[in-house]
């Protein structure tokens, strides 16, 4: 279809007149209004103006100008149907091939530090969404362009075709604007919505970054996609510097492995898989930090995935490249680090923008024909928030051990244990369907390793039970959240093996 009549109104005239100026080489008669056309003639570009073609002067300071017949027929009108044509005939209604809108500022308005109630409501746009829709419905006949970006690529395909645009690329565009429509409208009734936080009607915005190969399994289709409202320092935002593509399960584990390592603000490694910390470690030392968090657990460290919250330097390096694993994050590589990292071809590498680590507000959870959606777990509790709830107080390291311990347990699937020494998981039993037995996990995984360290469980004890397996396995101190109805026999049981315990109040479940 050649382009012939255009209507252009836009808010943003980002590389709004060498457009309109590309448009005019190919005689294309150019309909605009208000500061859009006082833009374009004073650029030089001949303009038409609406009121010249409506007939009608805009009114109402300008919330009515292009909601006319004469400009709504232009678009609607179809040229397969004689009728039509016969119409627009009749009532001297000329058809507009292309509309060039993009709408009143609202999200920006609204997001302004101060902003009235007034000014956001006289940033709705009425008339710019119905053309949007009118041209976008018509795609048949008429190409609609709500995106600068797309300027460019318009004018090439008019320059290829004699003015004219295909059916595909009209297509493509129609699409991009009803998704600008139905964002704008969502970012309307979200404004209005009193509960911004659990609203009656819930829409979720992504946008996709890739497809996969396949899923968990190879047997499921899958795709990766960003929230729009992914916050700073999310995994959503990481640059692959090398190797192998990601997978879907490459995904969730450098997913847990970066949460878990910016828990702490001091140097920490950790190594991940199928979800769960086989090994953390905070050490000065981030070599260090990684040899104590792999040799944790080196079984289940092979083929993991390793996140270190600092940037990778050479020693490093040279550490990461002995076992086998799926990939490294870091919030950079130095250049001789990259170079060792890089000698193995399918080691994924993923560092993260400058923005600092910023945990979502929000958490989701798909279940069948439905979601569930909750406060995201960022609880980090002070020492002042704990007690001490046994005559055996901790002592100063076996503290510093429980406060760590504490915070990967938060991290692991429930039901959760972790066994901790000198600022390193020794042992880790996770997702286990009762708590002794995730305790007996945690302390067979320790082995020889298992005396003197500090226990943290995700939830309270049920029972002593878990308790007396600690105090065999030798075992110094315990935290957790408390609130069992056998608190009484749980604390007994620690003082008779003279073990501290730590009640902190608040549990970390992770289903």
């Amino acid at each position: 279809m050649k382009i012939k009549r255009a209507l252009v109104s836009v808010s943003d005239k980002t590389g709004l007149v060498d457009f309109a100026k590309g448009l005019r080489k190919h005689g294309v008669v150019i309909i605009s209004t208000g500061g859009t056309a006082k833009t374009l003639s004073e650029a030089g570009v001949e303009v038409t103006k609406v009121s010249e073609v409506t007939g009608f002067p805009e009114i109402l300071d300008g919330r009515v100008k292009t909601l006319h017949p004469k400009i709504h027929g232009g678009l609607l009108a179809r040229r397969d149907l004689s009728s039509h044509i016969d119409q627009l005939s009749e009532h001297d209604i000329e058809p507009i091939d292309l509309v060039v809108v993009n709408l009143y500022p609202f999200q920006e308005t609204v997001k302004k530090e101060g902003v009235t109630f007034e000014e956001a409501i006289e940033n709705i746009d009425i008339g710019g969404p119905s053309m949007i829709r009118s041209a976008a419905k018509n795609m048949a006949a008429v190409a609609v362009v709500v995106n600068p970006e797309r300027y460019g690529e318009v004018l090439v395909e008019m320059d290829k075709n004699d003015g004219a645009l295909s059916a595909d690329i009209r297509r493509d565009l129609a699409r991009e604007a009803f998704r600008l429509t139905a964002d704008y409208d969502e970012a309307i009734y979200e404004y209005l919505e009193d509960d911004h936080d659990f609203p009656p009607l819930l829409k979720l915005v992504f946008e996709k970054i890739s497809d996969l190969r396949y899923g968990e399994n190879p047997h499921q289709r899958a795709a990766y996609y960003r929230d729009e409202l992914a916050p700073p320092g999310a995994l959503v935002w990481a640059q692959q510097l090398h190797g192998q593509v990601l997978s879907f399960n490459n995904i969730l584990d450098f997913d847990a492995a970066w949460r878990i390592a910016n828990e702490f603000d001091q140097p920490c490694a950790v190594v991940i898989k199928h979800n769960n910390p086989a090994g953390v470690c905070v050490d000065a030392d981030i070599a260090r930090a990684f040899r104590r968090a792999f040799d944790a657990d080196s079984l289940s460290g092979f083929g993991g995935v390793v996140a270190i919250n600092r940037p990778i330097d050479l020693a490093t390096a040279k550490l990461l490249v002995e076992p086998f694993l799926e990939g490294v994050i870091a919030p950079e590589f130095d250049e001789d680090a990259l170079a060792v990292l890089t000698e193995k071809k399918n080691l994924r590498l993923l560092a993260m923008p400058e923005a600092a680590f910023s945990p979502e507000t929000r958490d989701i959870k798909r279940v069948q024909g439905g979601i569930l959606i909750q406060d995201a777990d960022t609880l980090t509790e002070s020492l002042e928030e704990m007690k001490v709830v046994t005559t055996t107080m901790p002592g100063e390291d076996e503290w510093r051990d429980l406060v760590f311990a504490w915070r990967v347990a938060k991290n692991v699937k429930s039901n959760a244990i972790v066994l901790a020494a000198e600022m390193t998981t020794v042992g880790v039993g996770a997702g286990q369907m009762s708590r002794v037995d995730s305790t007996m996990l945690a302390v067979k995984k320790a082995g020889e390793n298992v005396e003197g360290t500090v226990l943290a469980s995700d939830a309270f004890f049920p029972f002593p039970d878990a308790v007396l397996t600690a105090a065999a396995a030798g075992i110094r101190a315990i935290i957790q959240p408390g609130g069992s109805i056998r608190d009484d026999e749980i604390i007994a049981a620690a003082n008779k093996h003279k073990i501290a315990m730590v009640f902190t109040g608040s549990r970390h479940f992770k289903h």
